[in-house]
């Protein structure tokens, strides 16, 4: 049938289809309506997401970066051991990379260590650089160990040590800076244990190359010289920040290794005895 046959509509008929197509029209027109709220709840959740996660990541960030330094560390990333393993006390203090200087593009000709030099009436200041993935540290210590722990105990010196990460591409777990929290975290809280640590991590250094002493390991051998528990220190990474400021102070003065070490603020080269260069610097005193 054509449309010109096609039986008109009554009033009515049109009404009602009118009435049914504005319905339907209204029905799209809340469907789209519902379809927009949703995507816009959508877009307030995802970017409120967003921005919870970008704080925690600044926190993140910040945490790594931020920290406190140990009960009786230094800002400098040391500490200073005197006669029968006193341990030099010092001022809370937190440190972080933003205020370090960038690296020196350059080494320069004299190394000036921070807090190194010498101080009027007071014992010879050794101070040293080391890793304790180190290799060439661990021959250090073996070399000079027992003269430099004699002087001490005679007062005639006070030995810093100041812990790196340098090589914590040595090892497949970051060992270096892992290890040296840990030392952080035993003179936080048992100082006159931190010169047993110390020694003891060096005596079961492990290879480079490794995964070096697990975290599980370093909290048994803090147990093991008698220092109080240091778990939640080592699982918190809570000086982490600390060692990380202190290795990138090394770099940013032109410390390019370790050991390194100063002598009342004068570099050591290593080409000499350094038991000879301390009692020239002792004599030196009067």
């Amino acid at each position: 049938m054509s449309p010109a046959n096609e039986p008109r509509l009554s009033k009515a008929e049109r009404t009602a289809q009118a009435r049914e197509q504005a319905r339907k029209i209204r029905e799209e027109q809340l469907k789209k309506e519902k379809r927009n709220k949703l995507l816009i709840g959508w877009g307030i959740v995802v970017a409120v997401v967003a921005i919870l996660v970008i704080i925690a990541l600044v926190v993140v960030q910040n945490i790594q970066n931020s920290g406190p330094t140990p009960a009786n560390g230094n800002v400098h990333g040391g500490v200073t051991l005197l006669a029968n393993n006193e341990v030099v006390k010092s001022e809370p203090a937190t440190v972080n990379v933003a205020d370090v200087p960038a690296p020196l593009t350059t080494k320069p000709a004299t190394v000036a260590a921070p807090g190194a030099e010498a101080e009027a009436g007071k014992p010879v200041k050794v101070v040293a650089y080391i890793d304790f993935i180190c290799p060439v540290c661990k021959r250090f210590e073996t070399t000079y160990g027992e003269s430099l722990t004699n002087l001490r105990n005679e007062g005639k010196i006070s030995l810093e040590y100041r812990p790196l990460g340098f090589l914590d591409q040595q090892s497949t777990t970051n060992y270096s800076s892992r290890a040296a929290n840990a030392a952080a975290c035993v003179v936080n809280t048992s100082p006159e244990k931190y010169a047993d640590f110390f020694n003891l991590l060096f005596e079961r250094q492990p290879s480079e190359g490794g995964a070096g002493i697990s975290d599980k390991d370093l909290k048994a051998m803090a147990t093991e010289v008698g220092a109080a528990n240091i778990d939640s220190c080592v699982d918190n990474k809570e000086f982490r920040p600390y060692v990380k400021v202190a290795t990138q102070e090394a770099a940013a003065i032109g410390i390019t290794g370790t050991p390194t070490v100063f002598v009342d603020g004068k570099q050591w080269d290593g080409s000499t005895d350094l038991n000879a260069e301390i009692q020239a610097a002792i004599s030196a005193k009067g």
